[in-house]
């Protein structure tokens, strides 16, 4: 069988089977949007334009009659849209999760990381084999022009973009100096007073409430109370064990002391769960790394549970085992969200209030700053300096002179 393409008129082109054809060919080009078949010269038509050119060539590609040589015809794949691109995009994705895991990355940066990729291949399938820093660059500012994404997203995207290029495509980091960084804006804090948190806490309910307290009372972040489990609560010690934080670091706060008995009537609820879980035939919950191959029956042991579980079990999509799973953090922005709203507070505040609240209110409270940055788990003390704006209020703060006309 040979197949024959010749221009036709400008604005087609000609399609003509020799020696008889092959059905599959033939469906391939009966596909194409527009094809038009002319009996008198025993050809088909087709619109002579860029998308009927690339549905064309990935029909004719899916047949599997073709063995097109990745390095002979290297234009073949910017060319193609569909279902090679498709996998492609796919193949690297799924190299990209790997390296992500093997390096211990946490779960929702390997999912952001995921994102920004899938969205840079995308959008530059067609130059896949000469992608450089150029590229990026270009993305970034479209990113930041057409997009209006801010600073820390287009930063967040870049960091994705060279983890992608250095480890997975292996282009040597010096030949990614030209990258531009977006300079992020210095932003102070959203803070509450201390009568804002008690208005916000008090229009929680349940364990929502639960949770607002710990985050203003030890300065956790949300993703981190949420992870925490029932051993992670020490009363003996009077701590709390972060593991698995931010950079996967683990760390101790304090333990406020005045919701221990809210907390230990809390955990009392979730044994309650648990257990009834277990006479229902379930109470396994997800252990951390290789745990659960060390430990085969410690994913239903109740100190292994969910200190914040969520209300209805559910199922697991790849082992399809039923179980229960953290509380949802939408649902606890969410909540506070209205919390605020509730409270009458004109602020564009949010979870991430309650920590700050914490540094601030430590830090005019007189507790040095190497303590703060410990307690917050910051690697550099010059990100918990931005709490210090607060030497500028209260009785020690700088006065006006208005007030003193």
């Amino acid at each position: 069988m040979t197949l024959t393409i010749n221009n036709y008129q400008d604005t087609q082109f000609a399609i003509k089977f020799s020696s008889g054809f092959n059905t599959s060919v033939l469906n391939a080009v009966k596909n194409v949007p527009g094809r038009r078949w002319i009996q008198e010269e025993k050809i088909w038509l087709i619109p002579n334009n860029q998308k009927s050119i690339d549905i064309l060539l990935d029909n004719l590609y899916q047949t599997n009659l073709f063995n097109i040589e990745e390095n002979e015809y290297p234009e073949f794949l910017p060319k193609t849209n569909g279902k090679f691109a498709e996998e492609t995009i796919n193949m690297e994705l799924k190299k990209l999760h790997e390296a992500l895991i093997v390096r211990h990355y946490s779960e929702c940066t390997i999912k952001r990381y995921d994102k920004w990729v899938e969205d840079f291949l995308k959008e530059n399938i067609n130059n896949f084999k000469t992608l450089n820093e150029n590229t990026i660059n270009a993305y970034l500012k479209k990113l930041a022009v057409i997009k209006n994404v801010s600073a820390s997203t287009q930063n967040q995207a870049l960091a994705a973009l060279l983890f992608y290029f250095r480890f997975i495509r292996n282009t040597p980091v010096s030949e990614l100096n030209s990258v531009i960084h977006a300079k992020k804006k210095a932003r102070l804090p959203v803070v509450f007073s201390h009568q804002e948190v008690i208005k916000v806490i008090n229009n929680l309910s349940g364990q929502k409430k639960l949770i607002a307290k710990l985050l203003y009372g030890t300065g956790m972040r949300l993703n981190e109370a949420l992870s925490l489990r029932i051993l992670d609560v020490d009363f003996d010690q009077n701590e709390i064990i972060i593991r698995h934080g931010k950079g996967d670091k683990d760390r101790h706060v304090m333990l406020p002391q005045i919701i221990i008995p809210e907390l230990k009537a809390h955990i009392q609820n979730v044994k309650q769960i648990h257990e009834q879980d277990l006479l229902d035939g379930f109470g396994a919950v997800e252990l951390p790394n290789a745990l659960a191959e060390k430990h085969t029956d410690g994913c239903k042991e109740f100190k292994w549970q969910w200190l914040f579980p969520q209300k209805n079990r559910w199922i697991n999509k790849n082992t399809k085992q039923e179980g229960r799973w953290h509380l949802d953090e939408s649902l606890m922005q969410r909540a506070v969200k209205q919390a605020i709203l509730a409270a009458g507070i004109n602020k564009n505040a949010s979870c991430h209030s309650f920590r700050h609240t914490f540094a601030t209110h430590l830090l005019e409270n007189g507790y040095d700053i190497r303590t703060i940055q410990e307690l917050l788990g910051h690697s550099d003390v010059s990100t918990t300096m931005i709490y210090t704006h607060v030497l500028n209020k209260g009785p020690c703060g700088v006065i006006s002179p208005l007030d003193k006309m």
